[in-house]
């Protein structure tokens, strides 16, 4: 029975020895911090894939008629974002991402908001409402949303500019905090 505490503490002893030579090393041994952009996340509630997975191409119309397709957009950081008129989070998320489309839009992010299920009609007055100039596109039969699993609104996916998702995020945000500003800087920052 006395044999088995002293093959922990020789095994403690071994291990701390490994850490830096002493008990107070392995105790203390203090981390790297973690680089910002992590901290983006975990502000933002940014949920991350767990590996690099492409995000599934689609062609839908704009206002004005226009297809446009996700693919056709790679080498720019996508904002994609799945709303709706009737939502009260939406809206106030929107202007949010309207001041990132004016500010970041010539250094390659491109906003796509997703109207979900309303007519062209309804999507353009509130638009207009709003006074928003980034590109809206209309899924008015749901499948795009379907397949991106939007169950609640608004919902948000960033693609970065390899055509990868980087995060999702459900939910109301602002966008043009200093935290949301640094994550789209950082997204903007990586090359192709």
């Amino acid at each position: 029975m006395r044999v088995f505490p002293k093959l922990v503490l020789v095994g403690l002893f071994f291990v701390s020895t490994l850490a830096g030579g002493s008990a107070e090393a392995f105790f203390h041994k203090r981390k790297a911090p973690r680089p910002p952009s992590n901290d983006y996340f975990k502000k933002l509630g940014i949920e991350r894939p767990e590996k690099p997975i492409i995000a599934p191409d689609f062609t839908l119309e704009d206002l004005a008629g226009k297809r446009i397709s996700l693919k056709s957009l790679k080498g720019n950081v996508v904002f994609l974002n799945f709303w709706a008129t009737w939502c009260v989070p939406c809206r106030q998320e929107m202007p949010t991402m309207e001041k990132l489309h004016r500010e970041y839009r010539k250094a390659g992010l491109e906003v796509l908001a997703v109207n979900f299920r309303e007519t062209k009609k309804e999507a353009v007055k509130f638009v207009n409402e709003l006074g928003l100039s980034f590109t809206v596109l209309l899924d008015e039969d749901g499948k795009v949303s379907e397949e991106y699993g939007v169950w609640s609104l608004p919902l948000s996916y960033f693609i970065n500019r390899k055509g990868e998702f980087v995060g999702k995020v459900i939910g109301y945000r602002k966008w043009d905090s200093s935290e949301g500003k640094a994550f789209f800087q950082d997204l903007l920052a990586e090359k192709p």
